[in-house]
């Protein structure tokens, strides 16, 4: 195993750390989010914006709130795809100001 490897292992059980964790506190995560899958979507947005030297700056509690927003958009967004047309209508209609 290379360097590269090593520290791409090391972060992405740091991230599954922190989302098993955060899924744990929140029980309507694991009603609507299933944990590899959100391991997974959470590394690759992470390494898209972040370098692994950047990770490594960022504290656990500010990398733990930070995923909390995405699990939350992830889990809000899911529950979005549950609605009956009449529900997403009246969501659309408060999101817009006219309820």
């Amino acid at each position: 195993m290379n360097q590269s490897t090593i520290e791409k292992d090391a972060l992405t059980a740091r991230i599954s750390r922190i989302v098993e964790n955060l899924m744990e506190k929140e029980s309507w995560f694991r009603e609507k989010l299933d944990l590899e899958e959100m391991v997974n979507y959470v590394s690759g947005l992470i390494e898209e914006h972040l370098s692994p030297e950047e990770l490594q700056e960022i504290d656990d509690e500010d990398l733990s709130e930070r995923i909390h927003k995405v699990l939350t958009l992830e889990a809000v967004s899911g529950m979005l795809n549950d609605f009956t047309p009449e529900q997403m209508e009246i969501f659309d209609a408060a999101v817009e100001g006219r309820w």
